[in-house]
């Protein structure tokens, strides 16, 4: 009895240590980890048209232990999900895309929406924000063609202006004009911003105005302004954009350091995607031979992205014939490698990276039962 109570103990001790190491991430109130997703990727990245952020929500306060990604939220996934016991889902594609008008067991996004909230599991979906960020999924798809540099070819705005208002208006007044007046005047508009520097026009002392204003304040300034000609013929009225952001937005220009053939570079993309085949369509007059030094890319379905980028290569998911037909007219080649293909590697380095970024306060699992719909047969 005594030999066998003793075999018992490194047992014991091993069940003990393995329960400290699983017991030694902390958990993250839901609100708290939505808040560090966004640090880590602004939803204000995303497309206007995209439907992303937390799109299930168990009733509060809920308490995540485990962080599921996935690139598809399937039914299948859902199972795998529900059976590790996930508190999130992150599905890279929205599964609620267009508005429900009812929550019933009859069609297959319905019941993923009824397993998720009987189940208390949340769902999260980053999608475009993740395309356009720095650290996103095109810009781990540019990893796979070589050593390159890169920039977005529709960089992303700013979410503000670094001014308030929506337009600037200039215009100058000079000494023979009452300034005082006009400055009066002009500030009891609301929602506007003053201020005022000499300058020399046609060597004439000028007092040159610029004012900030929303839309509503700028239709008041304009019928102030048109009250006196010689006032509103030196108005300028600017528009005021917002800043766009370097290293932010859809899509990637990417020049390579050192270009290759096409047959060179088809066989990176098939060692970063780990994919046997893909599709390639040939520019006129090209062959697996010819020279690619400039590659545009854009994970998922890149038609709109691409179209009218000047490049010796377009790497995409998919694209509509006509579209393909058009850029290998311009001697451009096309390669296509399914939609998720050229998404779904991608959650590997996002679950390092998330990793990071949450200190590891939670359990992060990559589903294994996400794949492409379509397979070569």
């Amino acid at each position: 009895m005594l030999s066998s109570s003793l075999h018992l103990v490194p047992m014991l001790v091993r069940l003990v240590h393995s329960q400290i190491r699983s017991s030694s991430r902390s958990s993250m109130d839901l609100k708290a980890l939505l808040s560090s997703l966004n640090d880590f990727a602004s939803l204000s990245f995303a497309e206007s048209w995209d439907n992303v952020g937390l799109l299930v929500e168990p009733s509060p306060p809920h308490t995540v232990n485990t962080l599921f990604l996935t690139n598809d939220l399937t039914e299948e996934v859902m199972e795998e999900a529900l059976q590790k016991k996930a508190d999130l889902i992150l599905s890279y594609h929205p599964p609620i895309f267009r508005p429900m008008k009812h929550i019933t067991w009859k069609t297959w996004k319905e019941r993923l929406v009824i397993r998720a909230l009987e189940n208390r599991v949340g769902i999260y979906s980053p999608h475009t924000a993740y395309d356009a960020a720095p650290q996103g999924v095109n810009n781990w798809l540019a990893k796979g063609l070589g050593p390159c540099t890169s920039r977005p070819i529709h960089p992303s705005q700013a979410p503000n202006c670094p001014t308030d208002g929506t337009h600037r208006v200039e215009f100058s007044v000079n000494h023979t004009q009452d300034l005082d007046r006009v400055i009066s005047e002009v500030k009891r508009i609301e929602d506007i911003s003053l201020t005022s520097f000499s300058a020399r026009v046609d060597n004439e002392e000028q007092t040159r105005i610029s004012l900030n204003c929303s839309q509503k304040a700028l239709m008041q300034v304009v019928a102030f302004l048109s009250q006196n000609r010689q006032l509103y013929q030196k108005t300028e009225i600017l528009l005021l954009e917002k800043p766009l952001l370097l290293h932010t937005g859809m899509g990637r220009l990417c020049t390579l350091d050192e270009p290759v053939s096409l047959a060179t570079m088809i066989e990176r993309i098939k060692r970063h995607l780990k994919l046997p085949h893909l599709r390639l369509a040939l520019g006129v007059g090209k062959t697996l031979e010819s020279r690619v030094e400039v590659v545009a890319l854009c994970a998922g379905s890149g038609s709109s992205v691409l179209q009218g980028v000047q490049a010796d290569l377009y790497l995409t998911g998919e694209m509509s014939h006509h579209d393909i037909l058009d850029a290998a007219s311009q001697g451009i080649n096309v390669v296509l490698c399914e939609h998720s293909n050229t998404e779904r590697g991608f959650l590997s380095d996002l679950r390092d990276m998330l990793g990071a970024h949450l200190e590891n306060k939670i359990n992060i699992i990559l589903s294994e039962t996400d794949r492409d719909p379509l397979c070569v047969v």
